[in-house]
């Protein structure tokens, strides 16, 4: 099936009395400069007003609302402006509350400690890109409601395999920052950067994305937006605060895209649907009568049952689904910025919140594609012809399109505070796993390592192997022992100078060190940010469109998961596997989509940009990247791998235990849980294991449950209906919208009531623990 199949339309016209009814069909497809037309029999439809809907020959109706002034004054001063305050307030409850403002694996981790409800807003938020704004209404306005449904779960069933990963994570690495920092200890350099080379490589497809993403709305809603205004104002979005709050602002950035998100989503749904405070013209065309009296006589791509738009039984909309669903995931498992939020919480907190923010994306981007979509079909239909071009239609333009017709500049206010927000929560994201990966895998590990000549099980203190073998092992105190440190902490928190001379002689260069590479953090998040200007015009300059960088590139991801989860869960996975998987997979991915391109596709490869992120290109390629990469990396880890024993197994899980920071160590986080064993117990992989065994239950026993529920319950569900009537079709509506208001109100009311929970929690142990000491000249500090 071809994109310009999939975008055709059609509606009945009135028969004469010897003629049955037909079926008009038009083309969007950028190899016709004419239209031509196709009759296909169908049974009447009484309910059609049977006009003839033709293709867009004039001017697109779009007319941007916002002067370039007042998107610059709300985008810049106003959202960059709140992100930084957001940034202070943060780093001042990590400097008085929390006490850790001072330490580098603050800044990429947020302490470790997020709240269930944070993480849940946050993963939600990350996951819902600008271009789940647009690019859904494109799906929905092609394949109907079914391929609205199937791109979101997609989506969901991404999350919920994340968290048996992330258990893992913490079982298997529980002090990593990074995954590639599981790939540096367990293989070594060549492997390590291969899989650099690949994160970067996912960071700018999201990043690239973005910026069409964030061009395509910008543009339609702000007069005379050139290039150079949009990529400026994207870079500030995306580095805003990051310079000054890292990781942890990112979590309130993320509360506060996800709570608007959802409060500007009922705003719109309840002007649309329950009030009359909409523009007076639009009124006859949002009404459930007039919506679904042209989505039922507007003839929908081959494929869907009876050609009908108001059917779940589509199956463009369903391969559509499934190509989302690797491509996502993969994405997913590989985007460093993924793991940096999603690891910032404890296991059992962290499950839960995906949990949590499969139940909110589920009900998300229906409520935004839903309104939108349906409203653009019924003026359309009425006005017998498209209102946007093929290429606006592709690009995503009928979201912005139809908030500007119904709610004249309110509506363009809410897409744009939605979109913007939705910008600078992914955006700052990316920029922050662009510098932790420079920092934490390619500064420290290949330009100035503190020391250099070690194996990736060395010490970083002493160079003496951290995991047992046959050679002298590390004994180096933790910092949390050690007096000096205490010290040369209370010197540091009285000054702001760079150059503390730390007395400390087992830490104290090491402390410096790390001062360091916080210093040189904030100058690359400085020049990340600055490069994302040049980037920007680059891209736009290509004229690449939305649709083929949400699928095309993120296609080309799907090859990697599979060789990188191994390493996190198996222990006979080794360099020369997951390198192999890699390559093949690319070469196979890649050759499969080029190879269905050519066969299937008039026009073939000549057609790069349309035919390349077809329905069934997509799949092969996808499925071929994944099967050749799984083979490749299992078959050759059997032959190379040197796993004998149990020990053997035990001792490549010690490798990746030993990922630490002496000056912040990861048992500190868990000593509450570690206390259960007896003192100077040396924590394994095993002994984390009996710790998360809990969240490891959660995970898999809840993460089964909900995927047999969106899985096989929704699909069965809404399968078992064929072309929906009238009142089935408001009754989906409504229960969309209901779902929606109930996660709104979880939303605004639960992250900021943990948060402040959790706060003041801290504070008073903090505060007990001070006036402990106070009264106990000396105690015994917690063992790590």
């Amino acid at each position: 099936m071809q994109l310009k199949d999939v975008l055709k339309h059609c509606v009945q016209r009135r028969p004469t009395d010897n003629e049955s009814v037909n079926y008009v069909h038009f083309p969007i497809n950028h190899h016709f400069q004419k239209p031509y037309y196709r009759i296909v029999q169908a049974e009447q439809n009484d309910s059609c007003r049977f006009r003839t809907l033709a293709p867009l020959h004039n001017q697109s109706s779009i007319s941007p609302i916002l002067e370039k002034h007042e998107s610059a004054l709300l985008m810049i001063l106003g959202f960059a402006g709140f992100s930084i305050v957001l940034a202070i307030i943060h780093n001042s409850i990590r400097k008085y509350i929390y006490k850790d403002a001072h330490s580098l694996d603050t800044v990429f981790d947020a302490g470790g400690k997020v709240t269930l409800s944070l993480t849940a807003v946050t993963v939600t938020s990350q996951l819902l890109w600008p271009a789940d704004f647009l690019q859904i209404t494109t799906i929905t306005i092609t394949s109907g409601i079914g391929g609205c449904l199937f791109f979101v779960l997609g989506i969901v069933l991404d999350i919920l395999l994340f968290p048996i990963l992330s258990v893992e994570l913490k079982t298997k690495a529980p002090g990593a920052k990074t995954f590639l920092q599981i790939i540096y200890t367990r293989y070594g350099k060549p492997a390590h950067v291969v899989f650099c080379c690949i994160a970067l490589f996912a960071n700018i497809v999201t990043i690239t994305a973005l910026l069409v993403a964030g061009k395509s709305a910008i543009s339609v809603l702000t007069k005379d937006a050139s290039d150079e205004f949009i990529a400026f104002v994207l870079a500030v979005l995306f580095g805003s605060y990051c310079f000054l709050g890292g990781l942890g602002t990112t979590f309130y950035i993320s509360y506060f895209n996800t709570a608007i998100t959802f409060v500007g989503l009922i705003a719109i749904v309840v002007s649309i649907a329950y009030t009359d405070n909409i523009n007076e013209s639009m009124s006859k065309y949002v009404s459930i009568d007039a919506m679904y009296d042209a989505m039922s006589c507007i003839k929908s791509t081959e494929g869907n049952y009876e050609d009908s738009l108001l059917t779940f039984r589509t199956r463009s909309g369903a391969i559509y689904g499934l190509s989302l669903f690797f491509m996502a995931t993969s994405l997913s498992f590989i985007d460093q910025a993924n793991w940096q939020s999603r690891i910032a919480a404890k296991p059992v907190q962290g499950v839960i919140g995906f949990f949590i923010a499969a139940i909110m994306f589920f009900c998300l981007p229906a409520t935004i594609a839903l309104p939108a979509t349906l409203t653009y079909a019924s003026m359309a239909y009425e006005n017998g012809t498209h209102l946007l071009s093929q290429n606006e239609i592709v690009n995503g333009f009928i979201t912005p399109f139809v908030l500007e017709k119904i709610m004249e500049s309110t509506g363009a206010y809410l897409l744009i505070t939605s979109i913007t927000m939705a910008l600078m929560s992914t955006g700052s994201g990316e920029v922050m796993a662009v510098s932790s990966i420079i920092v934490y895998d390619i500064y420290r590990v290949y330009i100035n390592p503190f020391r250099r000549l070690l194996t990736p099980t060395s010490c970083i203190l002493c160079g003496l192997q951290k995991v047992c073998g046959k050679h002298e092992v590390c004994s180096c105190p933790t910092s949390a022992e050690c007096i000096d440190c205490s010290k040369d902490l209370k010197r540091k928190s009285k000054t702001r100078d760079f150059a503390v001379q730390y007395t400390c002689p087992v830490h104290g260069d090491y402390r410096h060190y790390e001062d360091l590479l916080m210093h040189h953090k904030s100058w690359c998040i400085v020049w990340v940010t600055i490069s994302v200007i040049p980037y920007a015009l680059v891209v736009y300059a290509s004229n690449i469109n939305l649709t083929w960088v949400i699928f095309f590139m993120q296609g080309t991801i799907s090859p990697f998961a599979i060789p990188l989860l191994l390493a996190i869960i198996w222990s006979r996975c080794t360099s020369p596997g997951v390198i192999t998987g890699c390559v093949v997979g690319l070469i196979g991915c890649v050759a499969a989509n080029f190879v269905v391109t050519e066969v299937v596709y008039e026009g073939g490869l000549s057609n790069f940009f349309i035919n390349t992120i077809q329905d069934y290109s997509l799949l092969a390629g996808c499925v071929a990247g994944i099967s050749l990469s799984s083979v490749c990396t299992i078959v050759t880890s059997l032959l190379t791998n040197k796993i004998k024993t149990e020990e053997d197994v035990a001792h490549e899980w010690d490798k990746t235990i030993s990922i630490n920071n002496p000056l912040n160590p990861w048992q500190r986080l868990y000593e509450e849980e570690l206390a259960q064993f007896p003192p100077g117990t040396k924590p394994t992989a095993a002994i984390m294991g009996q710790i998360f065994r809990s969240a490891r239950n959660v995970a898999v026993y809840g993460g089964l449950s909900f995927v047999f529920l969106f899985l096989v319950v929704v699909p069965a569900v809404v399968l078992s209906f064929g072309v929906l009537t009238r009142e089935q079709f408001s009754s989906y509506l409504t229960f969309s919208y209901v779902i929606c208001f109930l996660a709104a109100v979880f939303v605004v009311i639960a992250p900021p009531t943990e948060e402040m929970y959790q706060i003041v929690k801290t504070w008073k142990s903090s505060r007990n623990t001070e006036i402990q000491k106070e009264k106990v000249p000396k105690t015994e500090l917690s063992r790590l």
